[in-house]
């Protein structure tokens, strides 16, 4: 049985390392700028030590014998409510990931259901997230489906 807990400092080192072998998996030029150098390791540090006793922010983590196994983040945003989104509260999951020699164990799936469990108890209206091909079909087993809103980004 997977044991899943909130992340804490102690973390961040082995969260920061799982977070970059997810844009390794993820691939090309988005995920892995070749202009990219290493400072934004030492940023998602910073920002997650700050998160991870943060009110709107949980990070489930899942140990593993050396490190982490998994971990998972959610987030709540406040928007301003609409009849699409009946209170504004959005919460977003964020780089679900498990350490390749850890995989098909259902840590990903123990995760998210600790993740939607936190956002249920919060009153959440949606959650987004943006699916990898090898996440998606468990994505889709929790119910979540194609989004109606066309996604664009801009980068200044």
């Amino acid at each position: 049985m997977t044991h899943v807990q909130q992340a804490v400092e102690d973390d961040v080192a082995e969260l920061v390392r799982l977070r970059a072998s997810l844009f390794e998996t993820l691939g090309d030029d988005f995920f892995n700028s070749s202009s990219a150098d290493d400072d934004w390791r030492d940023s998602l540090a910073a920002v997650l030590k700050e998160q991870v006793t943060a009110d709107a922010v949980r990070i489930l983590v899942v140990h593993g014998d050396h490190g982490l196994a998994a971990c998972g983040i959610g987030t709540i945003e406040q928007r301003l409510p609409g009849p699409h989104l009946r209170n504004g509260r959005i919460g977003h999951v964020i780089g679900v990931v498990t350490d390749q020699a850890y995989r098909r164990r259902g840590h990903s799936r123990a995760i998210m259901q600790g993740l939607l469990d936190w956002f249920r108890e919060r009153g959440v209206a949606r959650v987004d997230l943006y699916a990898s091909p090898d996440g998606e079909p468990l994505y889709r087993a929790l119910g979540f489906a194609d989004h109606p809103d066309p996604s664009l980004y801009w980068r200044p």
